[in-house]
C-alpha cells in the first residue's frame, strides 16, 4: 500500500510537536513495509522554491515547495495583525496548491493520504484532496480550524474574538476548507469535543487516540540524587507556554523556604520569541540553566537526569509531546490543568496539574515533588509501564486498523 503524508511543517523545519508526529508514523509506516511519501513546506529561497520537488530520499520521500502567500508560516509571529489577516485569508484559499496536490498525487498515487497540521501550507488541502479517489484521513493537533493561531488562551474563552462573527465566519471558512474526510483523529478528547461543539466533523467516523511516545530506547533514570531539586522546562519560549510564570513562581517558592530546602536548578530548553530575555535572566540567576534547541537523544538524557518536567501553559494545550517523552523515560511532570492534559496524568501517580496561572494551585502541587523527591524517583519503573499504552506501535496499528 502507499501512504501520503502532508504536513506543514516536517523535520528538520519544526516549532512543536504535530511534526514530529508526522515523521513518526512516517517512519513506522515506512519500517512496516509500506510506500510512504511526504508533502511539506520548506522557507522561501527565490522562485524556484515555489515550485513542488522531490528534495529527500530517506526511509520516505519527501517533497517540499513554498506555498505562494505573503509570507511563510515560520515567520506568522513577527508579523502585524492585519498582515496575518491577509496571510490567514490566502491560506484558506490556496492559491496554487490545487495543482500541486494533483501532482503530488500522480507522481506517488497515494492509496491513502494523511493530513496533519495544515495551515502554513493549504487549508484547502482537505478539499483538493476529496476531489479525488484518494482515502483522506485529517489528524487534529491543536484549536487551528477553529481559532486561525492555533491558541486558545486560558481566561479568555470569551474574547471578543472568541465570540464575535468573525470567529464564526473563520470557521464556516475551516469548515469548507477541510471538506468531510474519511476519519479524523484526534490525540485527546478535549479536542475533538471543542471541534464537534463548533460544528465540525458531525457525521463522520473519528478517533480518539493519544500521541505516540519517541520510538528510541529511552535512558533509565539514575539514583536519586542530593542536592538542589532539578527541574526541566522544556517547549516554545513564548508567554502563552507559561515560561515567564514558572520563572516568578519558582522564585516565591524558594522565598518561602529556609535554606537549603530551597535551592532548585531550572533547565530550560527551548527557542522563541523571549530567548534573549531568557538567556538575560539565566546570565544573572546561576540557578537557570539555558540549553537552547535540545536534540531528542540529549532532550530524553536531560529529562532523566531532573527531579520533575514542569508544562505550566497558559493556553489549551492539546497532548504535548514533552509529556509523552517524559513518561517514556519514568519522569513525572506537573502541569496545568488545561485542555488535554489531564487525560494523561494520574495525580499522584505519574505527575501533578495544577490551575493555570494560579501561584498558590502550583506551589502546592510542586509540594508533592518537593517534599519528598524520593518517592517521585522511586516511581519511575511504574511512569514508564504506564507508557507502554502510548507505543508507538500500538498507535500505527490503531492506524492499520483503519486503512484495512
Amino acid at each position: 500500500m502507499r501512504i501520503g503524508i502532508i504536513s506543514n511543517l516536517y523535520p528538520p523545519h519544526e516549532r512543536g510537536g504535530a511534526e514530529l508526529i508526522a515523521r513518526r508514523v512516517a517512519d513506522e509506516f515506512a519500517h512496516r513495509g509500506y510506500d510512504v511519501s511526504v508533502l511539506t513546506t520548506q522557507p522561501y529561497s527565490g522562485w524556484e522554491s515555489l515550485v513542488l520537488r522531490l528534495q529527500e530520499k530517506h526511509i520516505e520521500r519527501i517533497y517540499r515547495f513554498h506555498p505562494m502567500n505573503i509570507f511563510g508560516i515560520e515567520n506568522i509571529g513577527k508579523k502585524p495583525f492585519l498582515w496575518r489577516l491577509l496571510w490567514h485569508a490566502i491560506d484558506a484559499v490556496s492559491p496554487g496548491v490545487r495543482s500541486v496536490i494533483r501532482r503530488f498525487i500522480l507522481e506517488e498515487q497515494p492509496d491513502v493520504i494523511f493530513t496533519h497540521n495544515l495551515k502554513g501550507i493549504g487549508l484547502s488541502i482537505g478539499q483538493f484532496i476529496q476531489e479525488t479517489d484518494v482515502r483522506h484521513i485529517h489528524t487534529l493537533h491543536d484549536v487551528q480550524l477553529t481559532v486561525p493561531s492555533g491558541l486558545l488562551m486560558w481566561g479568555h474563552e470569551y474574547s471578543f474574538l472568541n465570540r464575535s462573527f468573525l470567529r464564526r465566519w473563520y470557521e464556516a471558512l475551516s469548515k469548507w476548507a477541510i471538506g468531510s474526510p474519511q476519519a479524523v483523529i484526534s490525540p485527546s478528547k478535549f479536542l475533538l469535543d471543542l471541534h464537534t461543539s463548533r460544528g465540525f466533523f458531525s457525521n463522520m467516523e473519528t478517533h480518539v487516540i493519544p500521541n505516540p511516545a519517541p520510538p528510541v530506547t529511552v535512558p533509565n533514570r539514575a539514583e536519586f540524587r542530593s542536592g538542589p531539586l532539578r527541574f526541566l522546562f522544556a517547549g516554545q519560549l513564548e508567554e502563552h507556554k507559561g515560561i515567564l510564570f514558572l520563572l516568578h513562581a519558582l522564585d516565591a517558592w524558594a522565598g518561602t523556604r529556609p535554606a537549603p530546602t530551597n535551592t532548585f536548578e531550572l533547565h530550560i530548553a527551548g527557542d522563541g520569541s523571549l530567548r534573549a530575555e531568557i538567556e538575560d535572566q539565566c546570565m544573572r540567576d546561576d540557578r537557570l540553566i539555558f540549553h537552547g534547541f535540545v536534540a531528542l537523544d540529549s532532550m530524553l538524557k536531560l529529562i532523566a537526569a531532573v527531579d520533575a518536567v514542569i508544562v505550566p501553559s497558559l493556553c489549551y494545550e492539546n497532548s504535548p509531546t514533552i509529556i509523552y517523552e517524559s513518561f517514556a523515560v519514568g519522569t513525572p511532570v506537573i502541569a496545568s490543568r488545561l485542555g488535554g492534559i489531564p487525560e494523561l496524568i494520574v495525580e499522584g501517580e505519574n505527575g501533578c496539574t495544577f490551575e493555570p496561572g494560579n501561584e498558590s494551585s502550583f506551589l502546592e502541587a510542586l509540594s508533592h515533588i518537593t517534599n519528598d523527591p524520593n518517592v517521585c524517583w522511586a516511581k519511575a519503573a511504574q511512569i514508564r509501564e504506564m507508557a507502554q499504552m502510548y507505543a508507538l506501535k500500538g498507535y500505527v496499528d490503531a492506524l492499520e486498523k483503519m486503512i484495512e
